[in-house]
């Protein structure tokens, strides 16, 4: 089977390649950002592209058997045209490709963003849905498209993932990674109490491979650990592990989301709404259907997964740190953050 993998080259596309190699699949990966992923090199076949240039991915797509569509415009990219314009308008054109392609099936990466603050506990894949900002948004304008194209005869499955990690992964886990190798105080929103589930990048591939290749199509799936604790204990874990100094210390909530909301509008933050209004409230999923209908089971709790995250960043953190951008491969600029420690 031919897979063709768009935003192929990101960190949940080269996780997801070698998933599939492993099973004897061709993998085509198309992406905007260069292959870097040294061991696929040679292995895969990566193709240079916009998912918004028609021609381009129309002629990337051709001879796939199926399509997992992973691309996307991230909160930290901030506008709204441009988000809406990645995470729609390629949507539809991926889309498109993969129904011209008489592609067998095709897999969405949404977000459990789609359900914004958590407000139903745990959240069902038929709770009310109530997207935090642009990237949120886009994401169910993205789920309607699929829901479009399942009647044109597309067979579809959307994944909705909780925050998902692992080796590769920085993004704003890196806040407090470097926090925790370098023995400084690690700073929560609120008191830490509060749970929050997460999910390892390896369970991630293996529900996608498992929504591609089943016989489950035109169905909407949560995905998530299915052991997680508070983050004080999650952190703690890696702050042990690591044999660390370093003390969590709580951030008052309303002063701190009010100082990271204007540091956001002011495109002088990385993080976003999303992460700055979910991350001091119990946030969590049902698996239940996942784990019925697509067999999937997670096996990595949150401290296994954040363990191991943590001790691939220990290892290569030299050269983490001469990296800059705004995928979550890549170092973040977190420097006008520590204006929180002194204000809040």
């Amino acid at each position: 089977m031919k897979v063709f993998i768009t935003g192929g080259t990101g960190f949940l596309g080269v996780h997801l390649a070698r998933k599939l190699l492993k099973q004897k699949c061709k993998v085509v990966l198309y992406d905007i950002a260069p292959l870097d992923a040294k061991d696929l090199i040679g292995k895969v076949t990566y193709i240079s592209g916009d998912i918004r240039n028609k021609h381009t991915l129309n002629t990337a797509i051709k001879g796939s058997d199926l399509v997992v569509h992973a691309a996307a415009a991230l909160p930290i990219q901030r506008g709204k045209k441009i988000i809406y314009s990645i995470n729609i308008d390629g949507t539809h054109n991926v889309l498109e490709a993969a129904l011209k392609q008489k592609a067998k099936r095709l897999v969405y990466i949404s977000t459990t963003a789609v359900y914004g603050v958590p407000k139903y506990l745990p959240e069902q894949e038929d709770s009310p849905i109530d997207p935090i900002g642009y990237y949120g948004e886009s994401k169910v304008e993205g789920e309607k498209l699929c829901h479009e194209f399942t009647k044109k005869g597309l067979s579809i499955n959307i994944i909705r993932p909780k925050t998902f990690l692992g080796p590769e992964r920085l993004g704003v886990f890196q806040l407090w990674f470097e926090a925790i190798y370098s023995g400084k105080n690690v700073y929560i929103l609120g008191n830490g109490n509060n749970k929050y589930q997460l999910l390892a990048v390896s369970d991630v591939v293996d529900a996608i491979y498992k929504a591609l290749t089943l016989e489950v199509s035109d169905e909407t799936f949560n995905i998530g650990a299915k052991e997680f604790s508070t983050w004080r204990k999650d952190l703690g874990s890696i702050i042990k592990y690591a044999n660390s100094k370093s003390r969590i210390i709580s951030l008052p909530v309303l002063p701190s989301q009010l100082l990271l909301m204007i540091l956001e509008k002011a495109n002088l933050s990385p993080i976003s709404a999303w992460h700055y209004k979910t991350l001091p409230v119990p946030s969590y999923v049902s698996i239940s259907k996942a784990e019925k209908k697509l067999k999937w089971h997670p096996k990595k709790s949150n401290k296994e997964l954040l363990l191991e995250s943590y001790k691939w960043y220990e290892k290569n953190r030299s050269s983490i740190l001469n990296t800059r951008g705004d995928t979550h491969r890549v170092n973040w600029n977190f420097k006008l953050l520590n204006l929180i420690k002194n204000i809040a």
